[in-house]
């Protein structure tokens, strides 16, 4: 399987910030998305205004984490960029690093297993809905995860996982 052309378009390492930007009042995904970046910028700011700010940006987060289903904690790392057109029922464990411009599907959990640790996800992966990623495991830039599988191993950049249990398929 290759990698196409119009993949590489879109930047592994540069965040596209638009990609985030509420497209109209009723966007809860980017709403929650936002609640996370405001919290992180307010938190690393400090002071008594920052924690006011925190106080407020957390209810926020609460109604929209509500609203869609959405279990994104307000510390996760998560690289500029991020798309996420159907927010329900996302899960992400507060130790998961996203890379930017990456694409995440509902019913996606990204969470550890016995014996700790949890994903890290490289600069535009596109994770199909209802996947599953668990445990100590590095996924690569532009690669890409299909609907409902569950990858419990190394993903490399530009490649393919699929199925139960996630057959990875290499870039060639």
């Amino acid at each position: 399987m290759h990698h196409d052309q119009a993949s590489d378009r879109v930047s592994s390492e540069v965040p596209d910030w638009a990609r985030e930007k509420p497209l109209r009042f009723w966007d809860p995904g980017r709403k929650l998305l936002l609640s996370v970046r405001r919290y992180q910028y307010w938190r690393a700011r400090g002071g008594a205004l920052g924690l006011l700010h925190c106080k407020v940006i957390a209810l926020r987060h609460r109604f929209w984490s509500v609203i869609t289903g959405a279990e994104i904690p307000l510390t996760c790392a998560i690289g500029g960029g991020l798309l996420i057109p159907h927010p329900n029922g996302i899960v992400i464990h507060p130790g998961v690093k996203i890379g930017v411009n990456c694409l995440i599907f509902h019913q996606v959990t990204l969470g550890s297993r016995k014996g700790g640790g949890v994903p890290e996800i490289g600069g535009h992966v596109d994770i199909g809905a209802g996947a599953k990623l668990l445990g100590p495991i590095k996924v690569g830039a532009h690669a890409r995860i299909g609907a409902n599988a569950v990858v419990i191993g190394d993903v490399e950049p530009y490649g393919v996982a699929r199925g139960y249990p996630g057959k990875i398929h290499h870039a060639s």
